[in-house]
C-alpha cells in the first residue's frame, strides 16, 4: 500500500502534455475481439487529499472507456480483459499556479485468451495521468473539472494505454495472430471506426 501511495503522490505532481481523444484511429490488433470486459475497484487505495469516489463509479467509468476503445475490434478470436484499479488520486480544488495537483490512476491488467484457455498477461501495471488543458494548467484540475470528468478522463487514458500495449504485443509477439486451422472471416480483424 505504501508503494501505491508513493506512486500516486509522485505522479500527481507531474504535468501531462498530450490530449487523448475518445475516438482515435484503431490500432492493428489482428484477430482480437473483446468477449468480456472486467473492471474491479474494491481494493483501490485512495491517495492523499483525493476527492472521494466509489468502486462502482470507477468500475462503470473504466468499463465504458474500454468498451469504446476495445469493443470496436471485430476479429475472429475472443479475449477477455480484466482491469483492477489499484490506486488513484482525484485532484481537489487547489491554489491556482501555486498548488495544482493532477489526477492519476494506477491499474493492473490481465489478458485472457478464450480459445487457448490461458492468460497472455497477468498483473501488467500501468500508471496514467490526466490530460492538461490550458484551463486546468492555470486554474488546476480540481478547480476546472468535476470529479466525474476527472474519472472519465483517467478511464480513457487507461483504455488508450491498454489498447496501445495490446498493439505492441501483437506486433512484437504475435498475440492476436490468426491461429492455424481457423478459417478467417472476410471482414475479420477490421475495427469499426466510431464517429468523432
Amino acid at each position: 500500500m505504501l508503494r501505491i501511495l508513493t506512486l500516486i503522490t509522485g505522479l500527481a505532481l507531474v504535468g501531462a502534455c498530450t490530449q487523448t481523444q475518445l475516438y482515435e484511429e484503431p490500432e492493428d490488433l489482428g484477430e482480437f475481439k473483446l468477449r468480456v470486459n472486467y473492471a474491479f475497484a474494491d481494493k483501490a487505495v485512495q491517495g492523499p487529499v483525493s476527492r472521494d469516489a466509489t468502486p462502482q463509479e470507477w468500475t462503470e467509468a473504466i468499463q465504458k472507456a474500454v468498451d469504446i476503445r476495445l469493443g470496436r475490434y471485430q476479429g475472429s478470436q475472443e479475449y477477455d480483459i480484466g482491469i483492477s484499479l489499484e490506486g488513484y488520486m482525484l485532484a481537489p480544488p487547489g491554489i491556482p499556479v501555486i498548488y495544482n495537483p493532477k489526477s492519476t490512476a494506477i491499474v493492473l491488467v490481465n489478458v485472457y485468451d478464450v480459445g487457448k484457455k490461458q492468460f497472455l498477461a497477468k498483473g501488467k501495471q500501468f500508471q496514467v495521468l490526466e490530460d492538461t488543458t490550458g484551463g486546468s494548467a492555470l486554474k488546476g484540475s480540481g478547480n476546472e473539472r468535476t470529479k466525474e470528468e476527472q474519472m472519465s478522463g483517467l478511464a480513457l487514458k487507461v483504455a488508450d494505454r491498454v489498447e496501445e500495449w495490446l498493439a505492441e504485443e501483437h506486433k512484437e509477439n504475435g498475440w492476436f495472430d490468426l491461429r492455424p486451422g481457423l478459417i478467417q472471416p472476410i471482414e475479420s480483424g477490421q475495427a469499426i471506426q466510431n464517429p468523432a
